[in-house]
């Protein structure tokens, strides 16, 4: 897999039937490792080595209805109220982050009314902070380290 734009973290990868799989520490289990998940795991180690955040306030990969759509978010983090802290959006390296990767991340915060956004690609990471009740969002250069 490529190298991406964070820190170095250790990974469990592990071959299986002639395919990688590494080790999800939020889902407890090996994942296939394709171009996205190395993106998903390289931002959960970073919102966990790096921000600080615990594990148990960490989602990953969970379903919610859009327009009576089922879609999954990615990565969820919650504070200690349960409130959601941060939503983040990934996508494989070779997925350019556009408006549609914005539009997409906006719809499922419609319903989860985050105070944070992340989208990245692994290369790049775009962070905001939203405004639920005026609908809009400001690009920050960091998203918050854990505080309780």
């Amino acid at each position: 897999m490529q190298p991406l734009n964070f820190p170095k973290y250790s990974f469990r990868i592990k071959s299986s039937e002639n395919r990688l799989h590494i080790f999800d520490v939020i889902r407890k289990k090996f994942v296939l490792l394709q171009p996205e998940e190395w993106v998903r795991q390289h931002t959960i180690h970073f919102l966990l080595e790096t921000k600080k955040y615990p594990k148990s306030l960490i989602n990953v990969e969970k379903q919610l209805v859009v327009n009576q759509l089922k879609k999954r978010y990615d990565i969820v983090v919650f504070k200690p109220n349960g409130n959601i802290q941060i939503l983040v959006e990934c996508k494989a390296p070779d997925v350019k982050i556009a408006q549609t990767t914005f539009d997409q991340i906006a719809q499922y915060n419609y319903l989860l009314k985050s105070n944070y956004l992340m989208v990245t690609n692994g290369i790049d990471h775009f962070y905001c902070e939203t405004d639920i009740e005026k609908e809009k969002y400001r690009f920050l250069k960091e998203i918050p380290d854990f505080s309780r």
